[in-house]
């Protein structure tokens, strides 16, 4: 288990809007085209060395592994698997047990991997296109059309849980056939990209703009420095050709680690901001905000762990590959290689790679046995 620290319920009593947003990437932070989320980076916690392995089912493992802390069990949807499981970690859940309104929306339809029945059990009054979330029916829609639909149905109650699944990044990436793109088409057509990168871009001003609002809505209701916000991505942006991702990052990306960096935005106004170079992962989210909310939640029966403790980090990818303190293993090639000015045991990649694997394992169990219905008392 991890122990408390010094980071433990510094953000202790605060509301929580947690959002998990389509193919967001450090690419979309910009002072200039998104210059909210560029705003929340800087004033935040700055994560340098944040990584946002792809699954089996794209988008829904994403979501099941920041909103449950555990690996996804290959082969099933792990997160309609887990809908009649207890969960009691979830943010969903843990606000429940404190007697706070909890809501969840997605601007699309909301039977869409039948989130219908998985994210009532996360501990949500769950809302998307359908059963009523009234937003247009555009491709993809508008983020910031859902933010001033719902943000009325919490802000004035005393302490409040929103999450929010976004959907304007999502690809194709072209001004012909995603409505997002074409809207803020003019807003990018002065960048020195081909098209595909300048619909992305385009796609991510609207989530920005989407954030704007939302802060704004915040400051007037007078709770801002009361409410956490947290913003992760399901996935990278695959829908770019690898030819558009080396152009975004002005370099050649390199497919194995770096194709899987991203962005995790942690941000309250008035924070100190911090630079956090610790490699970690989309694993971690979930005992992290349980640490700064100081929330109860066992560390043993998680796959991620608190960024803010003293463990030693663990990056984990799907075929296996890692990255810890001390160094990164690429399953591919079978190589390790040390991290600059670290050492360690010739047999240090064997010994984290059975632990890798002991993890899935216990995952995959902790979801098939409904293992937390099992050894915890019912709340």
């Amino acid at each position: 288990p991890t122990t408390t620290n010094e980071y433990t319920g510094i953000f202790e009593g605060y509301n929580l809007i947690l959002v998990t947003a389509e193919a967001f990437s450090h690419y979309a932070v910009d002072p200039d085209l998104t210059p909210t989320l560029y705003k929340m980076q800087q004033e935040g916690f700055q994560f340098q060395n944040f990584y946002n392995p792809v699954w089996g089912v794209s988008t829904l493992d994403g979501e099941y592994v920041a909103l449950t802390g555990l690996l996804p069990k290959a082969g099933v949807w792990s997160m309609l698997r887990s809908a009649n499981n207890s969960l009691p970690f979830t943010m969903g859940r843990q606000f429940q047990a404190l007697g706070v309104d909890t809501k969840a929306y997605h601007n699309h339809t909301y039977t869409y991997y039948q989130r219908d029945q998985s994210h009532p059990n996360l501990g949500y009054d769950y809302k998307g296109i359908g059963n009523g979330l009234d937003v247009r029916k555009t491709w993809p829609e508008s983020d910031l059309e859902m933010m001033q639909k719902t943000v009325d149905e919490y802000i004035n109650q005393e302490r409040f849980h929103t999450y929010y699944l976004t959907i304007s990044g999502h690809m194709n990436y072209s001004y012909n056939g995603n409505f997002i793109a074409s809207k803020n088409r003019d807003l990018v057509k002065h960048l020195p990209y081909a098209e595909p990168a300048q619909a992305y871009l385009a796609c991510q001003i609207e989530f920005d703009r989407a954030m704007e609002y939302l802060l704004l809505r915040l400051e007037e209701a007078g709770v801002a420095e009361k409410t956490l916000l947290v913003i992760s991505a399901d996935h990278y942006p695959y829908g770019l050709e690898k030819r558009d991702l080396d152009e975004l990052a002005g370099h050649e990306v390199e497919e194995n680690f770096e194709l899987y960096r991203s962005s995790l935005l942690i941000y309250a106004k008035g924070m100190t901001p911090e630079v956090v170079e610790k490699p970690v992962s989309s694993l971690d989210i979930l005992p992290t905000i349980s640490n700064l909310l100081d929330l109860p939640f066992d560390s043993r029966l998680l796959s991620g762990t608190d960024i803010f403790s003293d463990s030693a980090p663990l990056v984990i990818f799907n075929n296996r590959s890692f990255i810890t303190d001390i160094g990164r293993y690429n399953a591919r090639t079978k190589e390790f290689t040390l991290t600059p000015g670290a050492s360690a045991p010739e047999d240090y990649a064997a010994q984290v790679s059975q632990m890798i694997e002991y993890k899935f394992t216990a995952a995959a169990r902790i979801l098939d046995k409904d293992y937390y219905r099992r050894v915890l008392p019912p709340s």
